[in-house]
């Protein structure tokens, strides 16, 4: 055993019997009781016990995996020395962790067969080094998202579609302090009087949780994973997300710089959209990023990311996505992109891309472009700036050139369903013309959908723009397209 990693030894309480190891305790029933018992007993016919099924031994045997972790998680935390552990390397953690192990299953006086050991000794590696049950769904590169509601069930995403898996945790305790070393490891907080929390895990990912009293059923959890692989435009377009006519006219709008907005709804592919494209803007430029938790994944020369942070346990300290836009503003930016547009930043988003900032780009929450013009009044109103409704569809328009809208359909697949020009006023309205769209035509028996995306025929409003910058789009990419 490697004893740079061994704190001195301690008796482990209970450990010369396995009753008091962990195991319930005997309780002494008094002679008359039992007296009682045993003729009751006699007077009640004898009934045959029912037989246990093949799920009832397989729950028995996962709960008493379960509790046998906990025992030895506890042994663990007494006799591993963590300071000395940030040095180990992964072979001797995982050495030390089952001779630990080992060591107080012979005290406890427990048999385990050679799988049990081999699951009891992984799951322990997790919850000393990682995040307990949830390690294994983090590895697991099929799933996009987690969704734990309570410690009993736990929902994943795989292909656009939700599926219940067979981890769990122990109790609500369990689940609690996985969550504690979650949001401690980035200097955040949950509990009573602050039941929910935005972090980042050390690999990126988005998390969220909401404990009770809030969650009323047991602590709810959300997981985004980050995709340690960026998809780019080629990516999307062999995944039918879009066309490469599609591509070409993005890749000109990018290039540009036109102000861009990518629409949908939670799970669309907003981000994934708008880190493809990212990567059409020159590598010369000064790009920065502003994020709530930060997924974008720019592979330009020169980019600075910012991400703001909520107050602390005294109210202050707080820097909210706004107050990074306004000092970004003061940067030299070439272009700004905002992760999510949500709040009264919208005011400085839309100030920025009027001010000399064109090419910058923003996701929001919306169905469809026009609701997404419609989201972004609503979002100036709720900011308290009082101006008429017209100024205010004015200054989006003139901010504003295109609306992007990402969707998941009914099937799970994720579409890009629509490319739609802003091109200016009409009265009181704002006037949109849309370029592309995805056509739906039906389904398949096993329902997946049945569509092709298709231009409308209208050209593009800024064709005279591209042309200037070098983007000279054949007009046969604006003319409609027919499923073949």
């Amino acid at each position: 055993m490697f004893s740079k990693y061994k704190k001195p030894s301690v008796p482990l309480p209970g450990a010369a019997g396995s009753a008091q190891a962990g195991g319930p305790r005997p309780v002494a029933v008094a002679p008359k009781a039992e007296d009682a018992r045993q003729s009751l007993m006699k007077t009640m016919p004898a009934r045959r016990p029912a037989e246990p099924g093949p799920g009832d031994k397989d729950k028995r045997r996962k709960d008493r995996l379960q509790e046998l972790k906990l025992d030895l998680h506890k042994a663990l935390l007494e006799n591993l020395n963590l300071a000395a552990l940030e040095t180990a390397t992964e072979q001797e953690l995982r050495t030390e962790i089952n001779a630990i192990a080992n060591e107080t299953l012979e005290e406890m006086g427990v048999v385990l067969n050679r799988d049990e050991r081999q699951t009891l000794s992984q799951d322990l590696f997790f919850e000393v080094t990682g995040l307990g049950p949830l390690e294994t769904l983090l590895k697991d590169d099929t799933v996009n998202d987690i969704l734990v509601n309570g410690p009993q069930q736990i929902f994943v995403e795989r292909n656009g579609k939700l599926e219940l898996t067979d981890v769990t945790f122990k109790d609500e305790r369990h689940l609690l302090r996985i969550i504690d070393k979650i949001v401690s490891a980035v200097g955040r907080r949950v509990d009573e009087s602050n039941p929910y929390v935005d972090a980042r895990l050390a690999d990126g990912s988005r998390f969220n949780a909401m404990v009770p009293p809030i969650a009323v059923d047991g602590s709810l959890v959300s997981i985004r994973k980050f995709k340690k692989d960026k998809l780019g435009i080629e990516d999307l377009v062999r995944f039918g997300a879009f066309t490469e006519e599609m591509a070409a006219y993005l890749q000109a709008a990018v290039s540009t710089r036109l102000n861009i907005i990518v629409s949908g709804g939670t799970g669309s592919g907003k981000t994934t959209t708008l880190n493809a494209l990212s990567g059409f803007i020159d590598d010369a430029e000064r790009i920065l990023t502003i994020e709530d938790t930060a997924e974008l994944q720019l592979q330009q020369t020169h980019v600075g990311r910012m991400e703001s942070r909520p107050p602390n346990v005294e109210g202050k300290g707080g820097v909210s996505q706004r107050d990074c836009l306004k000092n970004a503003l003061r940067m030299r930016p070439d272009r700004i992109i905002v992760g999510e547009t949500r709040g009264e930043e919208v005011i400085d988003m839309l100030q920025a891309m009027n001010t000399g900032h064109d090419g910058s780009m923003t996701t929001i929450h919306a169905n469809s472009a026009r609701d997404g013009v419609s989201r972004l009044e609503n979002m100036i109103a709720m900011a308290g700036i009082e101006m008429p409704i017209k100024a205010m569809r004015s200054q989006i328009a003139s901010a504003v050139n295109l609306i992007v809208q990402a969707s998941r359909l009914q099937d799970g697949s994720r579409r890009m369903t629509s490319i739609t020009e802003i091109t200016g006023m009409e009265g009181d309205v704002i006037s949109m013309q849309e370029i592309f769209r995805y056509q739906r035509v039906g389904l398949t028996p096993d329902n997946k959908i049945i569509g092709h995306f298709t231009a409308t025929g209208v050209r593009s409003h800024f064709s005279e723009r591209f042309k200037l910058w070098g983007y000279d789009l054949p007009p046969a990419i604006f003319e409609p397209m027919v499923a073949e």
